[in-house]
């Protein structure tokens, strides 16, 4: 029989130290840097990667490096898989190349990848290890919600954009295409799916994907292409989901000012659907041709009073439709003009054109005065830009160019 053995108590205690700081210590992960050569195979790999794009110098990075890699060790615990979810990191500085690449226009910036596809919104809310960590749960959360019958489909919200697809098996190709794209696409739409004898009724021909608007006038839409093809699921989806004519409100504010394009915008009371459609067919038949370069919204006019209050309106007015070029504001005539032919597209190549910028200042064109009346300057003080309030601040970010004033 051999003997035990004990250690001399100081040694003991120095092991059990050492012990208890094993088991008890956090996991610590390095934050993956990114650079020219592995930028691509990391991001392609991920399932879910979130991106810091920084500057060293900027105090903005500064404060966020220390969150940014507390917030990377409390999700990696939680999905420690390599390529579940990454956090990466980009010294803009040093790869200026990745910067244009991804149009950082401030620091810093925090992009969301899904399997190598940037997603377009970037990350906006809270600086915190708590919502960076609820954050990334909530994009591994299933982007799809199942039916366990077709009754459930009369509850839905119809005030959103509903994508539903009826599958015979939840593990077929096709469905993995849908999910797919519901994984990029669960912020604009809400996705549900439904397998098996309780989508039988709907598969008459087949699996498919039925889109259903949030107005309750317009008709439902059936997906007619390959459900295998990813690219043309996605772009059908995805054409559904991000209609011409958006909503703007305080959450999405910064974003939209952020893609610097002039906001041709409706004010409208909430119930109003009927304004909101006859501006939105209005856009869809004078106006298709400027998508690109002004962006089309609608807004409450409850929740926006003071831009109304900057152009002199006020909810009693509604619907009213007025533009924002971020330097100043210009309104539309009556609402009823919009079905005039042609009405609503001069007033957007006004703005292109500077003369509603110069009528403000200067009066009417000469162009525009009648035949023997005179010329003259006319003092004016037009509405300065009120939705540039919502673009990114200077207290948040450090900005690096200035807006392109019209």
């Amino acid at each position: 029989m051999k003997s035990a053995v004990f250690l001399p108590l100081p040694d003991l205690r120095c092991s059990l130290l050492l012990l208890v700081t094993w088991v008890f210590t956090p996991v610590t992960t390095e934050i993956t840097s990114l650079d020219s050569e592995n930028i691509d195979e990391i991001l392609n790999n991920a399932d879910v990667a979130l991106v810091n794009f920084y500057a060293d110098w900027c105090r903005f990075s500064q404060m966020l490096h220390p969150i940014f890699e507390e917030a990377s060790n409390v999700i990696k615990e939680e999905y420690p898989n390599a390529n579940q979810v990454v956090f990466a990191r980009v010294d803009c500085d040093q790869h200026s190349d990745i910067a244009q690449r991804y149009r950082i226009s401030k620091y810093p910036t925090l992009k969301l990848f899904r399997n190598g596809m940037m997603m377009k919104r970037e990350y906006r809310g809270q600086r915190s290890v708590k919502a960076l960590a609820d954050y990334i749960r909530q994009q591994k959360s299933d982007p799809v919600q199942e039916l366990h019958s077709l009754e459930e489909i009369t509850a839905i919200d119809r005030n959103k954009i509903n994508i539903i697809g009826y599958f015979e098996q939840k593990d077929s190709d096709n469905y993995k295409v849908f999910e797919r794209v519901a994984s990029i696409l669960h912020d604009d739409c809400v996705f549900f799916a439904a397998f098996g004898s309780v989508s039988k009724p709907e598969r008459y021909s087949g699996d498919n994907i039925i889109y259903k608007p949030s107005l309750l006038s317009a008709p439902d839409m059936v997906y007619l292409g390959s459900m295998t093809n990813f690219d043309l699921t996605f772009n059908w989806i995805q054409d559904k989901c991000v209609p011409l004519v958006r909503e703007i409100t305080f959450e999405n504010g910064e974003e939209l000012t952020e893609e610097g394009l002039p906001f041709l915008i409706l004010f409208h009371m909430k119930d109003d659907a009927d304004s909101l459609e006859i501006f939105q067919n209005e856009v869809a038949r004078q106006l298709i041709s400027e998508k690109g370069t002004i962006n089309f919204l609608h807004a409450d006019c409850d929740k926006f009073r003071h831009p109304l209050l900057h152009i002199q309106k006020t909810p009693a007015d509604c619907p009213v439709i007025a533009i924002d070029s971020f330097r100043h504001m210009y309104v539309f005539g009556d609402f009823k003009d919009v079905l005039v032919p042609g009405k609503l597209k001069q007033f957007i190549f006004d703005l292109h054109s500077g003369k509603l910028h110069r009528e403000f200042h200067h009066g009417p064109d000469p162009t525009d005065i009648a035949p023997g009346q005179e010329s003259q300057d006319v003092a004016s003080s037009p509405p300065e830009s009120s939705f540039q309030k919502l673009a990114p601040s200077e207290y948040r970010y450090t900005l690096l160019r200035d807006r392109d004033e019209l």
